[in-house]
């Protein structure tokens, strides 16, 4: 049980940061992010991303527009702004910091 818990905050810590990462990449629908993202073997569901989503936007990390689909209803398309930019270029120096770290923790790297 506790081994899990720490799985799951481990995972939540690092969910913002893969989700700016992805849509960094160009605007995208949030069935496609969940498709990246279960790709990397990260599995998240709507009801964890549409929140985190929208957190992100309230942020001004985010934006989004809505476009219109061939099959159904318009959709809306996130897209990252330049301070959500900003924070990611940051959240990359954090992430390299802390594979240093732990690979130097676990493994005795220099």
């Amino acid at each position: 049980m506790i081994a899990e818990n720490t799985q799951t905050q481990m995972r939540k810590g690092i969910l913002e940061y893969c989700i700016l990462s992805i849509i960094s990449k160009g605007e995208i629908y949030a069935s496609d992010i969940i498709g990246e993202l279960k790709k990397a073997e990260l599995l998240v569901v709507e009801g964890t991303l549409y929140p985190l989503l929208t957190r992100l936007k309230n942020n001004g990390l985010l934006s989004y527009s809505w476009k219109e689909s061939t099959s159904g209803p318009p959709r809306k398309y996130y897209q990252i702004t330049s301070e959500g930019t900003e924070v990611l270029q940051k959240l990359d120096i954090t992430w390299k910091e802390l594979v240093y770290a732990v690979e130097t923790s676990l493994f005795g790297r220099k």
